[in-house]
């Protein structure tokens, strides 16, 4: 096996873990939600997740991590190999759509983008550590 095997190797395998990982976070997510699953940290003065909402944010945070993966392989893919103009151009389209993608999931799962900090509750701001 010569290096530009191995890296399609590599590469395929990860897009199979990536497919993988959102298909299994797919199923697994069902009988969580089902089960009344809530993430630890709710901000303070919200309600509890209903079943709906619970398998939307277990399932999107599945997809993100597929996506990253899928990310990574497409960049190895096309770094390692001769990289063209061409192969260059669509790896960074491809990123840019998975990227957004990765940032309207986390807009949904969470309430806020990724650069926003994260809401401090009452409490934790009443008493720094």
């Amino acid at each position: 096996m010569d290096f530009q095997q191995i890296i399609e190797t590599v590469g395929r395998f990860m897009d199979f873990a990536g497919v993988a990982i959102m298909v299994v976070g797919a199923l697994v997510s069902v009988p969580m939600a089902l089960k009344g699953f809530q993430p630890r940290s709710l901000p303070a003065g919200t309600e509890p997740l209903s079943v709906y909402r619970s398998y939307r944010q277990l399932l999107g945070r599945s997809i993100l991590l597929g996506l990253e993966l899928l990310v990574a392989a497409d960049i190895i893919r096309t770094v390692a190999v001769t990289p063209t103009f061409e192969s260059v151009g669509v790896l960074a389209v491809i990123v840019l759509i998975r990227t957004f993608l990765s940032f309207s999931l986390e807009l949904e799962i969470t309430g806020r983008w990724p650069w926003q900090k994260e809401a401090r509750t009452a409490q934790s701001a009443s008493n720094p550590q």
